[in-house]
């Protein structure tokens, strides 16, 4: 009776063992909220951060000859009248603004400078990146509420053989520094409409679709 008993017992603690690893496995990778395919409330992005190749146009009220229209260089500095080789990636607009009022407070009394964005590339840390069997794959600048969905109209959804039910999302997580990855079910949601396989997305996040293996 006792080796009966203890064949029992064994048997139960490796079913909940075998539970345990399944409700493991279905969590590790899969778990992103699903969002709206329209936003229920719009709300701004966190500030924009100039990045390499941007496009500005810098404005100095009443000395327009002190202002330019210039792409920042892929040294992520920029060079403009009076001004040269001034740090631009990593400042926000307001900041890079500020920079040059400065460096412009030695020729001419209180200058009031704008800086506007004109083309925006942005900072790898603000792209999405999508790569693997797509139709065209790319880097695309993230704005402000934007989903999985339109990340692969802009890419222009799957290749003919992708396994667009195995893709992963892989995100930062600024937190902890840590890499986090995720499954998404791109599949499901351009081939079926299904509106749980949308999740919003975070500046930053690299897409990866593979091929199916036939």
């Amino acid at each position: 009776m006792q080796v009966v008993h203890s064949a029992k017992l064994l048997l139960g603690v490796s079913l909940v063992a075998v539970a345990l690893v399944g409700c493991s496995s279905s969590r590790g990778t899969s778990e992103l909220p699903p969002a709206t395919f329209v936003a229920t409330q719009e709300g701004p992005g966190e500030e924009y951060i100039i990045g390499p190749l941007d496009t500005l146009t810098i404005f100095v009220w009443r000395n327009p000859e002190l202002g330019a229209k210039v792409q920042v260089r892929p040294d992520g500095r920029i060079s403009t009248p009076l001004i040269a080789d001034m740090p631009a990636v990593g400042k926000t607009p307001t900041m890079l603004a500020q920079d040059i009022k400065v460096q412009l407070g030695e020729y001419i009394r209180d200058p009031l400078v704008s800086v506007i964005v004109d083309n925006f590339v942005g900072t790898f840390s603000q792209q999405i990146r999508v790569v693997g069997a797509t139709e065209k794959p790319a880097t695309i600048p993230y704005r402000a509420n934007m989903t999985l969905l339109d990340a692969m109209i802009a890419v222009g959804g799957l290749s003919e053989y992708a396994a667009g039910n195995k893709a992963r999302l892989i995100r930062n997580d600024r937190m902890t520094g840590k890499q986090r990855e995720f499954g998404v079910k791109l599949s499901d949601l351009l081939k079926r409409g299904d509106t749980s396989a949308n999740v919003r997305l975070e500046p930053g996040d690299v897409i990866i679709i593979p091929e199916s293996a036939f």
